[in-house]
């Protein structure tokens, strides 16, 4: 189970992007989103699909691990997509069975919409995938730190990340144990239909919700015998560096959102 997830789990490569400093990568990450938002046409989501096929590319990680980060969602991309094809009622008429409609602009739109959530799951995997969890959030540590002018904790919510991390690869080894026990009892997942597949998996909340709050309640006391105090000066194993290969990486961002206005305009 832990292998299948992604979520979360760097694999280094060697490549140009992977030491890059985190917070361009996370300064890049919010202008790619950016760029996604403004894309409401064919030719600009083409841009930003080239834009994403090439960075994926220079990572030197196979496309294959991108898709399998977007898998998980893919009921959420169909939802999109029936949603915007149902309710929108542009172009030509192409279906109609009672109340239900479809047109034509309906379907293009439901297109580029899960077309456009599909890029941005896969594409922002890249963050997690060329950038370890440590790196990440001190990265988002030295993002954040601005907000301590205005009253908000940038150490608490780095904290709050980084232990959301960690957890993730704890909780689906707790998941997997708690999955063997219970096929060794007879109850295996993947002889069973789907009804019971889905009351064994609520059945797994309880116990595994249980194992959670242990281990962050022994976390809590392991850091407290440790003396850590949030916001306290603290030293730090890597010091970022900001290159110019991370203004170029930022720069690249800049430029997409550019393109994707200009063709914005020239197809109005």
């Amino acid at each position: 189970m832990r292998n299948r997830l992604l979520f979360g789990r760097s694999i280094d490569t060697g490549s140009w992007i992977h030491p890059i400093d985190p917070r361009a990568k996370l300064t890049g990450m919010v202008l790619y989103l950016a760029a996604l938002l403004l894309v409401n046409s064919w030719i600009p989501l083409l841009a930003a699909a080239v834009f994403s096929l090439i960075y994926m590319k220079m990572t030197l990680i196979p496309l294959k691990y991108y898709a399998k980060a977007a898998k998980p969602l893919w009921v959420l991309m169909v939802f999109i997509f029936v949603v915007q094809a149902l309710t929108v009622d542009e172009g030509r008429l192409l279906l109609e069975i009672g109340n239900v409609t479809v047109y034509a602009g309906g379907l293009s739109r439901g297109l580029i919409s899960a077309i456009r959530m599909l890029l941005l799951v896969s594409f922002t995997a890249m963050l997690t995938f060329t950038t370890t969890p440590g790196l990440l959030n001190q990265g988002l540590g030295g993002v954040l730190a601005p907000l301590k002018k205005i009253g908000v904790s940038a150490d608490r919510l780095t904290l709050m990340m980084g232990i959301a991390l960690r957890f993730i690869p704890t909780i689906l080894d707790e998941t997997h144990k708690i999955l063997k026990a219970q096929a060794a009892r007879g109850a295996d997942l993947k002889e069973l239909p789907w009804l019971e597949k889905g009351k064994l998996l609520v059945s797994l909340l309880v116990p595994v919700t249980v194992s959670a709050f242990r281990r962050a309640e022994e976390l809590v006391l392991s850091m407290e015998a440790r003396g850590f105090i949030i916001g306290e000066p603290r030293s730090e194993y890597h010091k970022l560096i900001w290159s110019t290969k991370a203004t170029l990486f930022v720069l690249s961002f800049v430029v997409l959102i550019a393109v994707v206005l200009v063709l914005k305009l020239v197809l109005t």
